[in-house]
């Protein structure tokens, strides 16, 4: 693994960690309507990569197959929500702002369920920066170092908000600064696993590229649907959530853009 890749896989928990430690000087929590807003936009940021980091390149990839181009991305894009699907139902969990658990019955406190949520929802991530670095690291001209870093460096924002909302509220619950830091870093850790072994995994088949693409794609989609959407409703009618989102939508797209 070359430098290029090391920081590209690293930079998003980079992000984890830095929001993790606004607990040391956000002390109070945050609010709902900053909840919110934080969510809209992280849900904004996947959907702009969803698409023009995974799903525009995964199409590019199949051009070749002519009408039937869009075959490999319909495939791999509906293996990763399923695979997310199963995941969901497979391991119990607790999202932000909910107070029934999902997934098989367990005693779990409801603080580790919150951080198997957040493990849940960082696979996807993960595995698309694994999956677009491992693209790059093939030398196939349709994914270049510069769209990598813009795939990096936009999770990697959106995971700062991410990293405070789960730190927070371990303080809030009654643990220790430094404790509900060291989880709120350790609920990012999943990411670089999961970009490394998508690295491997990718490069040995190239030609089933299209299909890590779209199934990182799908699974991402599956996440910001199932998850982030809902989260960024709940409560009072705002439109805080809608305007978040599209901020971050926009953000993603930008890099993407001005960084190919």
């Amino acid at each position: 693994m070359n430098g290029s890749v090391f920081w590209g896989v690293i930079i998003p928990f980079m992000g984890t960690s830095l929001g993790a430690c606004f607990v040391f000087f956000l002390k109070k929590g945050l609010s709902e309507k900053v909840n919110r807003a934080l969510t809209g936009f992280a849900a904004g940021v996947m959907t702009a990569a969803s698409f023009w980091s995974l799903l525009a390149p995964a199409l590019e990839f199949s051009q070749a197959l002519g009408r039937w181009a869009f075959l490999p991305s319909f495939i791999g894009f509906w293996i990763g929500v399923f695979f997310l699907l199963i995941l969901d139902h497979a391991i119990p969990h607790l999202h932000q702002m909910s107070t029934e658990p999902e997934g098989p019955v367990t005693k779990l406190d409801k603080t580790l369920l919150m951080l198997l949520a957040v493990t849940i929802h960082n696979i996807p991530e993960g595995m698309a920066v694994g999956v677009v670095y491992a693209g790059y690291a093939s030398g196939n001209s349709l994914i270049s170092l510069s769209a990598a870093l813009a795939l990096s460096l936009g999770i990697a924002i959106q995971n700062v908000p991410e990293g405070a909302i789960i730190s927070m509220p371990l303080y809030e619950r009654g643990w220790s600064l430094k404790k509900a830091a060291f989880y709120g870093i350790l609920s990012g850790i999943v990411e670089p696993i999961g970009a490394v072994l998508t690295i491997y995994f990718a490069t040995q088949v190239i030609p089933l590229m299209p299909y890590f693409l779209s199934f990182a794609a799908g699974a991402m989609l599956y996440v910001v649907v199932e998850e982030l959407i809902p989260e960024m409703s709940q409560g009072h009618h705002s439109d805080i959530g809608v305007l978040c989102f599209s901020l971050g939508f926009s953000v993603m797209m930008v890099l993407d853009v001005a960084l190919s």
